[in-house]
């Protein structure tokens, strides 16, 4: 298997990259910043974020990426080279192929219109180059943020797991289902 994935690709206002161990710095300043927006929702952003700590994200990231595992990207603001997020292809089964999209924003940035943006380029990658036949978003059903940009991309509500997982205040959560599964639902 050698699915043509790009290291790199940008979007109107967006360049996204795959993980580099130089995005370490900004990486650590836009999880600093955010770790109040992100502790809801997002498992790795409890404890103490160190800067070592995210250059072995970083690493493994790099590593599952070479590999096809997981597929996590950078974005970036085109204009100001400003690292705004994450985002990727995750839980991937090249088998059919289909993939999940998971992401998140700095604060700062956040309501701009940036995951959505970010969402479609991703998106139109998994469809039009990895040939997918179905990409996801699932998110916590408090998370109504999350499920907001899904539907503004134009993915569909499967439906709802409930008591599916642990939140990351260890309380049993739902979990929403989004999908696409055709570029032509894309928005």
């Amino acid at each position: 298997m050698n699915p043509d994935v790009p290291v790199e690709f940008d979007t109107e206002r967006l360049r996204i990259v795959m993980p580099r161990l130089e995005d370490a710095g900004p990486l650590h300043e836009a999880v600093h910043e955010s770790l109040a927006q992100l502790k809801p929702w997002m498992p790795w952003a409890r404890g103490e974020y160190t800067l070592e700590g995210c250059e072995e994200s970083i690493r493994r990231a790099m590593a599952r990426f070479i590999t096809f595992e997981d597929l996590r990207f950078h974005y970036f603001d085109r204009a100001s080279g400003e690292l705004l997020g994450s985002s990727g292809l995750h839980r991937i089964d090249w088998r059919v192929p289909r993939f999940e999209i998971g992401y998140w924003i700095r604060t700062s940035a956040a309501g701009r219109g940036y995951v959505s943006e970010a969402v479609r380029g991703l998106a139109s990658v998994a469809f039009e180059r990895l040939g997918a036949r179905r990409v996801e978003i699932r998110c916590d059903d408090l998370n109504e943020a999350s499920g907001r940009v899904a539907r503004r991309c134009g993915f569909t509500l499967d439906g709802v797991l409930r008591n599916w997982t642990i939140g990351t205040d260890g309380t049993v959560r739902d979990e929403r289902i989004y999908s696409l599964t055709d570029i032509s639902g894309l928005k």
